[in-house]
């Protein structure tokens, strides 16, 4: 969806970053994880000069379109995540409460981007299922709101983590590796979720903020 620049102040500071979004596609319909950066936004642009991707580009390369999306779960409602959610308007949106009451406090997100006119969110306190085999766990750690996505396949269980853990390496626990836990207002939430996430022993899991992929069948 779009790869960024991390802020001066960031430990990643001037280096390249990327934002991802993912497709389930379901015999009850087709669910998007994230919407990427949104746009028009000059705070954001100086901070972090993304180079995003429009929604409606991305889902036409899938052979898709808006309206062919059934519903939106967004990890979180940071910019880099709930950002094009208003290209989906009337589309069901599902977020955790805890974290739609840290939009509305204010400092958490552009509120314009996630709160606006026809938005049909429903919130959610912890977990809960959207269809047969997909469900979505409650992640707290990165915000008390976070969010990830389980989806059991034939070939076994496939874990959307958003930012519940920011890379490959950092799953793996590779010294040095970029991650978000020492950035993370509640470590110890971090550390339970990343810790039940793996407690689920999936086959396959996919990172928000890094194309690599972690497989259990990995030499």
């Amino acid at each position: 969806m779009a790869t960024f620049t991390f802020a001066p102040d960031e430990p990643d500071a001037g280096e390249e970053g990327v934002v991802l979004a993912y497709l389930v596609v379901h015999p009850a319909g087709v669910l998007l994880f994230d919407t990427g950066f949104g746009f028009g936004s000059a705070l954001v642009e100086e901070r972090y000069h993304p180079r995003a991707r429009r929604l409606a580009d991305v889902l036409a390369e899938q052979g898709l379109a808006p309206s062919d999306v059934d519903a939106v779960v967004n990890c979180h409602l940071h910019i880099d995540h709930a950002g094009q959610n208003s290209v989906l308007r009337s589309v069901p949106i599902h977020a955790q409460r805890a974290e739609w009451q840290l939009v509305q406090a204010g400092q958490h997100t552009i509120k314009e981007w996630v709160d606006f006119p026809g938005a049909r969110y429903e919130l959610h306190e912890g977990d809960y299922r959207l269809a047969r085999g997909v469900g979505v766990i409650a992640t707290p750690g990165h915000t008390r709101g976070h969010q990830s996505v389980c989806v059991d396949t034939q070939e076994g269980r496939v874990i959307l983590v958003g930012q519940a853990c920011y890379s490959h390496d950092e799953w793996v626990g590779k010294p040095g590796a970029r991650e978000g836990r020492s950035r993370a207002p509640d470590r110890a939430a971090y550390d339970r979720s990343l810790g039940r996430l793996k407690g689920m022993h999936p086959r396959r899991v996919y990172f928000a903020h890094d194309r690599a992929v972690w497989s259990s069948g990995a030499a």
